[in-house]
Protein backbone atom coordinates (compact mmCIF):
# COMPACT_ATOMS: atom_id res chain seq x y z
CA UNK A 1 0.00 0.00 0.00
CA UNK A 2 1.44 3.79 -0.95
CA UNK A 3 1.07 5.98 2.47
CA UNK A 4 1.95 9.23 2.33
CA UNK A 5 4.91 10.34 4.76
CA UNK A 6 5.18 13.99 5.89
CA UNK A 7 8.07 15.44 6.50
CA UNK A 8 11.06 13.83 8.99
CA UNK A 9 8.77 10.92 8.88
CA UNK A 10 9.91 7.44 8.22
CA UNK A 11 8.50 3.51 8.35
CA UNK A 12 10.32 1.56 10.72
CA UNK A 13 9.96 -2.81 10.71
CA UNK A 14 8.72 -3.94 13.70
CA UNK A 15 9.35 -7.83 13.11
CA UNK A 16 5.93 -9.41 13.85
CA UNK A 17 3.52 -10.22 11.09
CA UNK A 18 5.63 -7.74 8.37
CA UNK A 19 3.94 -5.13 10.24
CA UNK A 20 5.44 -1.35 9.78
CA UNK A 21 4.87 1.82 11.73
CA UNK A 22 4.86 5.33 10.89
CA UNK A 23 7.56 7.38 13.17
CA UNK A 24 9.25 10.82 13.66
CA UNK A 25 12.37 10.40 15.42
CA UNK A 26 12.45 14.81 15.73
CA UNK A 27 9.20 14.43 17.67
CA UNK A 28 8.98 10.79 19.76
CA UNK A 29 9.94 7.27 19.04
CA UNK A 30 8.85 3.99 20.63
CA UNK A 31 11.24 2.55 23.37
CA UNK A 32 11.62 -1.18 24.67
CA UNK A 33 9.03 -0.37 27.29
CA UNK A 34 6.36 -0.60 24.52
CA UNK A 35 7.35 -3.76 23.36
CA UNK A 36 8.10 -5.07 26.95
CA UNK A 37 4.89 -4.64 27.71
CA UNK A 38 2.88 -5.80 24.30
CA UNK A 39 4.52 -9.07 25.46
CA UNK A 40 3.67 -8.59 28.99
CA UNK A 41 -0.12 -8.21 28.56
CA UNK A 42 -2.74 -11.15 28.26
CA UNK A 43 -5.50 -10.65 26.15
CA UNK A 44 -8.00 -13.80 25.60
CA UNK A 45 -9.59 -14.91 22.19
CA UNK A 46 -12.16 -12.53 21.28
CA UNK A 47 -11.44 -9.44 24.14
CA UNK A 48 -11.81 -6.24 23.83
CA UNK A 49 -8.24 -4.21 24.32
CA UNK A 50 -7.91 -0.20 24.95
CA UNK A 51 -4.42 1.27 24.88
CA UNK A 52 -4.71 4.98 26.60
CA UNK A 53 -1.93 7.27 25.35
CA UNK A 54 -1.68 5.45 22.94
CA UNK A 55 1.12 7.55 20.77
CA UNK A 56 1.74 6.08 17.30
CA UNK A 57 0.16 3.22 17.88
CA UNK A 58 2.55 1.00 18.86
CA UNK A 59 1.29 -1.02 21.19
CA UNK A 60 -2.36 -1.78 19.49
CA UNK A 61 -0.41 -2.86 16.41
CA UNK A 62 1.95 -4.84 18.16
CA UNK A 63 -1.23 -6.65 20.42
CA UNK A 64 -2.80 -7.23 17.15
CA UNK A 65 0.35 -9.19 15.64
CA UNK A 66 0.39 -11.49 19.18
CA UNK A 67 -2.72 -11.97 20.49
CA UNK A 68 -6.23 -13.01 19.04
CA UNK A 69 -7.93 -10.04 20.76
CA UNK A 70 -11.08 -8.96 18.96
CA UNK A 71 -11.03 -5.34 18.78
CA UNK A 72 -7.91 -2.78 19.65
CA UNK A 73 -8.34 0.92 20.14
CA UNK A 74 -5.89 3.41 20.99
CA UNK A 75 -6.58 6.60 22.45
CA UNK A 76 -3.97 9.95 22.35
CA UNK A 77 -4.31 13.56 23.03
CA UNK A 78 -2.02 14.51 19.97
CA UNK A 79 -3.49 14.76 17.12
CA UNK A 80 -0.38 15.04 15.38
CA UNK A 81 0.55 11.39 16.95
CA UNK A 82 -2.95 10.03 16.53
CA UNK A 83 -2.70 10.87 12.98
CA UNK A 84 1.19 8.83 12.29
CA UNK A 85 -1.19 5.56 14.25
CA UNK A 86 -4.24 5.58 11.83
CA UNK A 87 -1.78 5.65 8.93
CA UNK A 88 0.20 2.65 10.12
CA UNK A 89 -3.02 0.80 11.04
CA UNK A 90 -4.23 1.86 6.76
CA UNK A 91 -0.97 0.63 6.09
CA UNK A 92 -1.08 -2.59 7.33
CA UNK A 93 -4.73 -3.55 6.75
CA UNK A 94 -5.62 -3.81 10.17
CA UNK A 95 -8.56 -0.98 9.78
CA UNK A 96 -11.20 -3.58 10.80
CA UNK A 97 -8.80 -4.54 13.74
CA UNK A 98 -8.02 -0.89 15.39
CA UNK A 99 -9.50 1.90 16.02
CA UNK A 100 -7.83 5.31 16.84
CA UNK A 101 -9.23 7.88 18.54
CA UNK A 102 -8.35 11.32 19.27
CA UNK A 103 -9.41 12.15 22.93
CA UNK A 104 -7.89 12.96 26.84
CA UNK A 105 -7.52 10.02 29.22
CA UNK A 106 -9.70 11.54 31.60
CA UNK A 107 -12.79 11.85 29.55
CA UNK A 108 -11.99 7.84 28.08
CA UNK A 109 -15.32 7.03 30.14
CA UNK A 110 -17.23 9.63 28.60
CA UNK A 111 -15.90 8.83 25.25
CA UNK A 112 -16.31 5.10 25.07
CA UNK A 113 -18.45 4.07 28.46
CA UNK A 114 -18.24 2.78 31.30
CA UNK A 115 -16.93 -1.10 31.96
CA UNK A 116 -15.99 -0.87 28.00
CA UNK A 117 -13.40 -3.19 27.54
CA UNK A 118 -11.85 -6.53 29.01
CA UNK A 119 -8.20 -5.29 29.00
CA UNK A 120 -6.30 -1.88 29.53
CA UNK A 121 -3.07 -1.08 28.94
CA UNK A 122 -0.74 1.68 29.59
CA UNK A 123 3.20 3.21 28.77
CA UNK A 124 2.54 6.61 30.41
CA UNK A 125 4.62 9.62 30.77
CA UNK A 126 7.10 8.82 33.64
CA UNK A 127 8.49 12.04 35.31
CA UNK A 128 6.67 14.22 36.94
CA UNK A 129 6.48 18.05 36.58
CA UNK A 130 8.23 20.08 33.63
CA UNK A 131 11.24 21.36 35.51
CA UNK A 132 14.19 21.84 33.14
CA UNK A 133 11.71 21.82 29.90
CA UNK A 134 12.25 24.23 27.25
CA UNK A 135 9.04 24.01 25.62
CA UNK A 136 6.42 22.00 27.45
CA UNK A 137 4.53 21.12 24.42
CA UNK A 138 6.53 19.39 22.55
CA UNK A 139 5.98 15.74 21.79
CA UNK A 140 8.78 14.45 23.36
CA UNK A 141 8.11 16.80 26.43
CA UNK A 142 3.94 15.55 26.49
CA UNK A 143 5.27 11.89 26.20
CA UNK A 144 7.59 11.90 28.83
CA UNK A 145 6.76 14.40 31.52
CA UNK A 146 3.08 14.25 33.44
CA UNK A 147 1.91 17.45 31.50
CA UNK A 148 -1.96 16.47 30.22
CA UNK A 149 -2.25 13.32 32.43
CA UNK A 150 -1.00 12.35 35.57
CA UNK A 151 -0.31 8.63 36.77
CA UNK A 152 -3.46 9.12 39.04
CA UNK A 153 -5.42 10.15 35.54
CA UNK A 154 -4.76 6.80 33.89
CA UNK A 155 -5.88 4.62 36.53
CA UNK A 156 -8.72 6.15 37.44
CA UNK A 157 -9.96 6.22 33.93
CA UNK A 158 -8.71 2.91 33.78
CA UNK A 159 -10.88 2.29 36.89
CA UNK A 160 -14.07 3.53 34.97
CA UNK A 161 -13.70 1.88 31.49
CA UNK A 162 -11.97 -1.61 32.22
CA UNK A 163 -15.14 -3.89 33.44
CA UNK A 164 -15.20 -5.99 36.12
CA UNK A 165 -12.60 -8.67 36.81
CA UNK A 166 -11.23 -6.93 33.73
CA UNK A 167 -7.11 -6.57 33.37
CA UNK A 168 -5.13 -3.87 33.86
CA UNK A 169 -1.36 -3.85 32.51
CA UNK A 170 1.06 -1.16 32.81
CA UNK A 171 4.83 -0.16 32.66
CA UNK A 172 6.31 2.23 34.55
CA UNK A 173 9.60 2.97 36.82
CA UNK A 174 10.82 1.48 39.52
CA UNK A 175 11.08 4.81 41.69
CA UNK A 176 7.46 5.46 41.89
CA UNK A 177 6.56 2.06 42.77
CA UNK A 178 4.87 2.44 45.76
CA UNK A 179 2.93 5.16 44.56
CA UNK A 180 1.93 2.99 42.02
CA UNK A 181 0.32 0.51 44.16
CA UNK A 182 -1.33 2.70 46.24
CA UNK A 183 -3.51 3.82 43.29
CA UNK A 184 -3.96 1.03 42.19
CA UNK A 185 -5.78 -0.38 45.22
CA UNK A 186 -7.47 3.11 45.88
CA UNK A 187 -9.22 2.59 42.55
CA UNK A 188 -10.03 -1.26 43.32
CA UNK A 189 -7.76 -2.51 40.88
CA UNK A 190 -5.94 -5.13 42.70
CA UNK A 191 -2.29 -6.18 41.88
CA UNK A 192 -1.90 -9.81 40.37
CA UNK A 193 1.60 -9.65 38.67
CA UNK A 194 4.59 -7.82 38.95
CA UNK A 195 8.13 -8.57 37.27
CA UNK A 196 10.76 -5.93 37.48
CA UNK A 197 13.36 -5.37 34.31
CA UNK A 198 17.16 -4.98 34.79
CA UNK A 199 19.26 -3.72 32.04
CA UNK A 200 22.34 -6.12 33.09
CA UNK A 201 22.05 -8.92 35.67
CA UNK A 202 24.48 -6.95 37.68
CA UNK A 203 22.41 -3.30 38.01
CA UNK A 204 18.96 -2.06 39.33
CA UNK A 205 15.63 -2.23 37.55
CA UNK A 206 14.76 0.50 35.30
CA UNK A 207 11.36 -0.71 34.68
CA UNK A 208 8.20 -2.31 35.93
CA UNK A 209 5.39 -4.31 34.33
CA UNK A 210 1.94 -4.86 36.30
CA UNK A 211 -0.90 -7.00 36.13
CA UNK A 212 -4.15 -5.60 37.99
CA UNK A 213 -7.11 -6.90 38.04
CA UNK A 214 -10.48 -4.82 38.55
CA UNK A 215 -11.84 -6.03 41.86
CA UNK A 216 -9.48 -9.16 42.12
CA UNK A 217 -8.58 -10.75 45.15
CA UNK A 218 -5.23 -9.16 47.43
CA UNK A 219 -2.90 -11.41 46.15
CA UNK A 220 0.26 -10.73 43.86
CA UNK A 221 2.66 -12.77 42.27
CA UNK A 222 7.00 -11.05 41.55
CA UNK A 223 8.06 -12.90 38.40
CA UNK A 224 11.39 -13.94 38.02
CA UNK A 225 13.68 -10.18 36.70
CA UNK A 226 13.79 -9.71 33.28
CA UNK A 227 17.29 -8.82 32.24
CA UNK A 228 17.72 -7.06 29.11
CA UNK A 229 21.49 -7.49 28.00
CA UNK A 230 23.84 -10.61 28.38
CA UNK A 231 26.67 -8.02 27.49
CA UNK A 232 27.11 -4.27 25.64
CA UNK A 233 24.58 -4.65 22.92
CA UNK A 234 23.63 -8.30 22.90
CA UNK A 235 20.63 -8.96 24.23
CA UNK A 236 19.17 -12.12 26.29
CA UNK A 237 17.29 -15.07 24.41
CA UNK A 238 14.15 -14.06 26.04
CA UNK A 239 14.47 -10.48 25.34
CA UNK A 240 15.07 -11.39 21.09
CA UNK A 241 11.92 -13.87 21.72
CA UNK A 242 9.73 -10.50 22.56
CA UNK A 243 11.02 -8.77 20.28
CA UNK A 244 10.52 -11.30 17.30
CA UNK A 245 13.59 -11.76 16.02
Amino acid sequence: MTIKLQEDERLDELQRNGYQIIQNPKKFCFGMDAVLLSGFTRIRPGEMALDLGTGTGIIPILLRGKTEGRHFTGLEIQEESADMARRSVAFNHLEQDISIITGDIKEAAEIFGAASFDVVTSNPPYMTGNHGLVNPRLPKAIARHELLCSLEDVVCATSRVVRPGGRFYLVHRPFRLAEILTLLVQYKLEPKRMRLVYPFVDKEPNMVLIEAVQGGRSRITVEKPLIVYKEPGVYTDEIYDIYGY
